[in-house]
């Protein structure tokens, strides 16, 4: 059996191993100087990536209109880049408000136009709308999109505009009209901007040695309260974070339960277990199937909470009593246990988020467990049959008990997400979801 994990570890180490040299070698024709890259441009009504604006491999879904009197306002910051020439035809600073993310993207096609032709600026025709001149669902009320021409409003130039902002990485480009390009970026919390699912480090985990212990403390070898695919209560080995950021400042969703009164906060595309209707607990919960992102839970849902009944302590509905929005909280993390579910702050969680199915997510981290399954069972230290003596069993980087989970978003998870985009539709994938690229 140990001759079998050890031929299994190899392998598995080896395809490791391989697989980062692949991603990062130079590609065809190893060791050959690559030639710069020629810049073809758009053609009229082209839009780049060739999928609509708002699927998940564009900008996203429409996440409803920006008012200056909505919570949401402050999402948008002003450019007063000098380099870019904004219309303002309104003279309200409208078009110059846009998320940051537009922002970044904007301030390097103005550089690019620059260069590309000396003495012409950007030119921004329309930006954030707040006075409904666009199409229903549009990403100008959101602030996430802007129509552009350069200063000269040459035509000629247009299809080239169209391929320099492509190549300064708004996330969806449209030669729309002999008059302007149409650009687009993702939410400002979405898939390349920042991660999608995690809990701040203030929340709180129950050890099976007892007490809480900060989720942001965890560490591989901590055993925590979580349930199993029958509502069961039980310790599950935590096993590493699928993302980590203690210096972020992430906006949560703040969810409360009235009876008992519990709070958790997670962020928008995290999954959390809500009760069927016809769930009263009597029988014990069966919360696999029920996982929703935690931008779909509505007051009077009722999530799962750890509760004493009859002297046992189990797992019962409760009611939420309120949903709240943009909380922003220091520190960001996902704990991943080896069951898939965790107890935060006395509430039943998934450990996953970005995918609106537990069960599929946790189908997919099985390889990943399996690895950790036999990198423990060689931990201990073992006798070496040459010479007797001791040789320690390899350990994850990073990820040895006492020492801090690496920072960023587990590897495994941008693994698993980039093969999501490939094969699932936008309405399985979250639109705030997971940073292929941690911000």
């Amino acid at each position: 059996m140990l001759l079998l994990a050890r031929c299994l570890l190899v392998v598995l180490a080896s395809s490791l191993l391989l697989c980062p040299g692949l991603a990062c070698g130079p590609g065809r024709g190893f060791g050959k100087r690559r030639h710069p890259k020629k810049l073809t441009p758009l053609a009229y009504k082209q839009f780049i990536p060739n999928v609509a604006e708002k699927t998940l491999g564009a900008s996203g879904r429409y996440e409803g209109k920006i008012t200056r009197n909505s919570e949401r306002f402050k999402e948008l910051t002003p450019n007063y880049n000098p380099d870019i020439i904004f219309k303002d035809e309104e003279n309200t600073g409208a078009d110059r408000l846009m998320t940051q993310r537009c922002k970044d993207k904007l301030n390097a096609l103005a550089i690019s136009v620059m260069n590309q032709w000396p003495g012409v600026k950007l030119r921004v025709t329309e930006g954030w709308d707040e006075d409904g001149h666009h199409s229903e669902e549009s990403l100008h009320y959101e602030g996430r999109a802007v129509d552009i021409t350069t200063s000269d409003r040459d035509r000629s130039k247009y299809g080239m505009l169209a391929r320099l902002a492509v190549e300064a990485g708004f996330d969806w480009v449209y030669y729309e009209s002999k008059a302007h390009i149409h650009c687009s970026v993702k939410a400002e919390n979405s898939v390349a901007a920042k991660s999608g699912g995690c809990f701040p480090g203030s929340a709180t985990v129950h050890l099976e040695q007892g007490g809480t212990k900060l989720v942001k403390d965890l560490r591989p070898g901590d055993r925590v309260l979580a349930a199993d695919d029958q509502g069961r209560l039980l310790y599950s080995d935590f096993l590493t974070f699928l993302d980590r950021d203690e210096g972020a400042k992430k906006v949560f969703y703040v969810i409360e339960t009235r009876e008992p009164r519990e709070r958790l906060l997670l962020t928008a595309a995290h999954l959390l277990f809500v009760a069927p209707h016809n769930d009263t607990g009597d029988a014990g919960p069966a919360p696999g199937p029920n996982a929703l992102f935690a931008s779909r839970v509505r007051p009077g849902q009722r999530v799962y909470v750890v509760a004493e009944r009859g002297g046992d302590r189990r797992l019962l509905p409760a009611a939420v009593h309120s949903v709240t929005l943009h909380e922003e909280a220091a520190g960001a993390y996902a704990p991943l246990t080896a069951h898939g579910t965790i107890l935060i702050n006395r509430v039943l969680a998934s450990c996953y988020a970005v995918i609106e199915e537990h069960g599929w997510a946790h189908r997919a981290f099985a390889p990943f467990r399996l690895a950790h399954a036999l990198l423990a069972a060689l931990a201990p230290a073992r006798t070496d049959a040459g010479g007797g003596g001791s040789i320690p069993a390899p350990q994850p980087a990073a990820e040895t008990r006492g020492s801090g989970p690496a920072s960023g978003i587990h590897w495994y998870s941008q693994l698993l997400y980039q093969i999501g985009t490939w094969l699932l539709d936008s309405e399985t994938l979250h639109p705030l979801g997971m940073a292929v690229k941690s911000s």
